[in-house]
């Protein structure tokens, strides 16, 4: 057991590390909401994680993958989320214009609604579900149920990807008087906004 986390570790770690969806969601809560939001979204995703592991490791994962018809409509419905999470931050950055020299924070959002994006954008990632589909049955260890396995290792991803995560906010933590200015988290806004359009259209 102890040689497939190790091994499942280094694989999840190098698909943590490269940016992502993900990332950018975690960045830019850190940037315009704080570190309590962005650890919330940070749960989140990593909640999202934990679902895609054991799932994959059951075999409800590799049911969805035999559907061309299921993985199209995740895969659709992940993407239209992701571009619909764009364009509101987008607008909303718009629509503020008026305040666009205004040194006041953004208007603070609940931890809750942080966890729920969080684990939303992850839960209709597909991409997620492919790498737990394709690699995760590897490192299922024999004589361990799969569900436990499953969950063992999609842990292991989640600690590591909480670590990155703790990274990120810590760093924009340390520049938050700047970075909690309203005209530079509208712009925030409006880049993290075309970047996840671009990932739904990517998707």
């Amino acid at each position: 057991m102890l040689s497939a986390v190790i091994a499942f570790a280094v694989v999840a770690g190098m698909m943590t590390l490269v940016p992502g969806i993900d990332t950018a969601l975690v960045l830019r809560t850190a940037i315009t909401q704080g570190r309590r939001q962005a650890f919330a979204a940070g749960i989140g995703i990593s909640t999202g994680v934990l679902v895609w592991g054991i799932a994959a490791a059951l075999g409800v994962s590799a049911l969805l993958a035999a559907s061309r018809l299921a993985f199209d409509v995740l895969r659709w419905a992940g993407a239209a989320y992701v571009v619909w999470l764009g364009i509101t931050l987008i607008v909303g950055s718009i629509r503020g214009r008026g305040v666009e020299m205004s040194d006041e924070p953004a208007p603070s959002e609940s931890a809750w609604t942080g966890f729920r994006r969080g684990l939303i954008t992850n839960l209709l990632n597909p991409k997620i579900g492919v790498f737990y589909i394709a690699l995760l049955p590897q490192f299922l260890p024999e004589g361990v149920p799969a569900g436990v396995a499953g969950a063992a290792l999609a842990l292991v991803h989640v600690a590591e990807g909480m670590l990155w995560f703790t990274v990120l906010i810590l760093a924009a933590h340390a520049f938050r008087a700047w970075l909690q200015r309203r005209a530079v988290q509208k712009w925030i806004d409006r880049i993290t906004g075309g970047v996840l359009i671009g990932f739904g259209l990517k998707v």
